[in-house]
């Protein structure tokens, strides 16, 4: 874990152990992801105005109709890729950068794409605050991926598509695990896991995410 992160986020430790402590009850089961979000400073993520809305277990909005994920979803669906040790990960929504950082302690390598600049630099300049160094950024449509870093032992995607594009399918390397949010109005947390041609897929829970969208913004 990186002292940076500790350092950072210690006034507000004690405010994130009643966070970790409601996720915990919520069953989130992970000592490991649990000790992370307890140590990642949510707060830093969001415009001032919000800051002190941070370890509520909810989302809240970073603009251009996004939203930082609430804290049991970052749980959920980082503990579902942590089951299957990637080394790694492509992210697709690299959002407030929140779920990026919480990955980057977790995994050795991280891929994130995010098709909103503004978002995008923002999350960039809060890596570096942190001296986050296992992170790299792309700027593009999320739904095509990264496929010239690909293939991935994990993806995980923090916007719905209707239904997961097949590009993202093929750039899962064998036995790699995608977890993401599917559907249009009633929306479910799935989990894929290539085995050779074929993808098993496993539906967990319901979610409410904001749509994956193409293109680009700059």
């Amino acid at each position: 874990m990186s002292a940076q992160l500790e350092g950072i986020g210690m006034t507000s430790r004690r405010t994130r152990m009643r966070l970790v402590q409601r996720l915990r009850e919520a069953g989130i089961e992970s000592d490991r992801v649990l000790e992370v979000i307890g140590q990642v400073p949510r707060h830093i993520f969001l415009d001032e105005a919000l800051a002190h809305r941070a370890y509520e277990d909810t989302s809240l909005p970073i603009g251009y109709s996004q939203t930082l994920s609430q804290p049991y979803t970052v749980a959920r669906m980082t503990e579902l890729l942590l089951a299957h040790e990637p080394a790694r990960v492509l992210e697709l929504g690299t959002g407030s950068g929140y779920q990026t950082t919480v990955l980057s302690q977790l995994f050795a390598t991280i891929y994130s794409v995010e098709r909103i600049r503004p978002l995008q630099e923002r999350a960039r300049e809060r890596l570096r605050q942190l001296k986050i160094r296992n992170v790299m950024l792309k700027h593009a449509d999320g739904g095509m991926g990264w496929p010239d870093r690909g293939p991935f032992d994990g993806i995980i995607v923090t916007a719905a598509p209707v239904e997961v594009p097949q590009e993202l399918l093929d750039q899962l390397d064998e036995g790699g695990v995608l977890i993401a949010p599917v559907g249009e109005y009633e929306q479910v947390l799935v989990e894929i896991i290539r085995r050779g041609d074929r993808f098993e897929r496993r539906e967990l829970e319901p979610v409410h995410f904001v749509p994956l969208l193409g293109g680009v913004v700059r």
